[in-house]
């Protein structure tokens, strides 16, 4: 099992909004970075921490579980959606995403402030200066600790 850590704006779309959902595929990465790493890295089972971005205070809320396989983003093909891409065709599609499953709420938010502060947090790329991928990686060992702290 894989653990990741994926990133949403709250007014896009939230941990409230996953949970009265229930499955939502996570569409509109558009970082070759960030795809390959849902693509050729993501698993069916694999943990997903839900983590709100650009608000007064960021930080993990949620978990999430991986529910599919990768499979094509279907707002590439669409010309009227913002994600449109019109170089990705269904046939040679650029862009994937996966369907996550809502797991539960954090008891409580923990902070990106918090993360950086904790020198054992040093490795998860989240902390590490210039990181801005919607999609990453968190190691087993640091999955567990984080969890630890809510």
């Amino acid at each position: 099992m894989n653990y990741w850590l994926m990133k949403c704006e709250p007014d896009v779309f939230s941990i409230d909004d996953l949970a009265r959902q229930k499955v939502e595929g996570w569409y509109g990465v558009r970082n070759y970075q960030a795809r390959n790493m849902m693509r050729d890295g993501m698993k069916i089972g694999d943990g997903v921490f839900f983590y709100h971005s650009n608000v007064k205070v960021p930080g993990i809320v949620g978990l999430m579980k991986v529910i599919s396989t990768p499979y094509p983003d279907p707002t590439q093909f669409d010309p009227t959606h913002r994600y449109f891409d019109p170089k990705s065709t269904p046939e040679n599609p650029r862009w994937v995403q996966v369907d996550v499953g809502y797991e539960r709420h954090l008891k409580r938010l923990i902070s990106l402030d918090e993360l950086k502060a904790d020198p054992e947090m040093a490795e998860l790329p989240l902390v590490r200066r210039g990181n801005r991928l919607s999609i990453m990686p968190v190691p087993a060992s640091l999955w567990h600790k984080i969890l630890a702290k809510e």
